[in-house]
């Protein structure tokens, strides 16, 4: 195969996003279709890019089309459990935007069932692994020149939210990123959550409790936190500071030229993830190409995508009761036995 057709299901920012990148700037790939429950915006969506782009109505008939070799999943998260299976049952290469599931149980039947076909076929789209600023923090690490790794401190800020963002997506949608980030850059699974809520925002409707911090505690001794602040006001800035033994490391400290002038300084702040992450969905989405043209995957699995829903699924859990829980996760190795 020299080329790969993908189909993508979703079309609104993500979506819509995707399929931008693989007809402009993705080499060894053409978009072949698109489907959305919003049949208007795929129309108006295949009519703006150029090469025949096919708009399927039902995303199930776009995933088992002969002429889509493999599929982008950007559609909402309650609909991607039936959208992997088809993709399992067709034997199509997928790479699923976040979350992978919408709960655990139905997460851990994903990662079963494509055990059982002996083959990898799901990527899970936490961009962040490849951010360049985050694979350099992720390859000083693993150097080893810091010494061991003891502590992470992540901020997660957006300018605004919809009024549909409600206080469990913050972490279901929002600090799930920072989930995946601590296991990958640890190595380790995350064991307990704790999620604090300190007095929320004015900007945002009565119950919903925006910022958040998350404490993650790990298998092997480290510990990580999180401030999760979706109605910043400000911008989209997302941080990390890795503190070892010998030093600290820290990521996403401007965006831009940083200046100094005028007895002031600063730098710009990007509007939203899009424009933030772009190098990274770049480089994702063309690795991800690549990989499947060689039968492969190259980035986060099935599992990595259980894994941060089950640690997610106990965040909910002690959103509501305020106290810390333990991240329930299957054995990985009676599950791929």
């Amino acid at each position: 195969m020299s080329e790969l057709r993908v189909g993508v299901v979703g079309v609104g920012v993500m979506g819509a996003d995707h399929a931008e990148r693989l007809v402009r700037k993705t080499a060894g790939a053409r978009l072949a279709a698109v489907s959305d429950a919003d049949q208007a915006r795929a129309e108006a969506l295949a009519a703006g890019l150029s090469g025949g782009v096919r708009v399927v109505a039902d995303p199930l008939e776009l995933i088992a089309a002969d002429d889509v070799d493999a599929v982008i999943l950007a559609s909402p998260g309650f609909a991607h459990a039936e959208q992997l299976f088809a993709c399992l049952e067709h034997g199509k290469p997928v790479l699923c935007e976040k979350p992978l599931t919408m709960d655990a149980a139905s997460s851990l039947r994903v990662v079963e069932a494509e055990h059982k076909l002996g083959r990898q076929l799901i990527q899970v789209g936490f961009m962040r692994r490849f951010d360049p600023e985050y694979a350099a923090l992720k390859q000083l690490l693993d150097a080893g020149d810091l010494g061991r790794t003891l502590l992470l401190h992540n901020v997660h800020r957006n300018k605004t939210s919809t009024p549909s963002f409600r206080s469990e997506m913050i972490v279901r949608d929002s600090m799930v990123h920072e989930v995946d980030v601590t296991r990958w850059l640890f190595g380790e699974e995350i064991t307990r959550i704790t999620v604090h809520t300190p007095k929320p925002t004015s900007l945002v409707a009565d119950g919903v409790l925006d910022p958040q911090l998350a404490v993650f505690e790990l298998a092997g001794g480290a510990m990580a936190d999180v401030e999760v602040f979706v109605n910043f006001q400000v911008g989209y800035e997302v941080r990390c500071e890795a503190v070892a033994e010998r030093g600290s490391a820290t990521i996403g400290l401007g965006a831009g030229v940083f200046t100094r002038a005028n007895e002031r300084w600063g730098g710009a702040m990007p509007a939203d993830f899009r424009v933030r992450f772009e190098q990274a969905y770049d480089i994702e989405v063309q690795r991800w190409v690549d990989a499947t043209l060689r039968g492969e995957i190259d980035g986060p699995s099935a599992w990595d995508g259980y894994a941060a829903a089950a640690v997610c699924e106990a965040g909910l859990e002690s959103l509501s009761s305020g106290k810390p829980i333990d991240v329930a996760l299957a054995d990985r190795g009676e599950v791929f036995a």
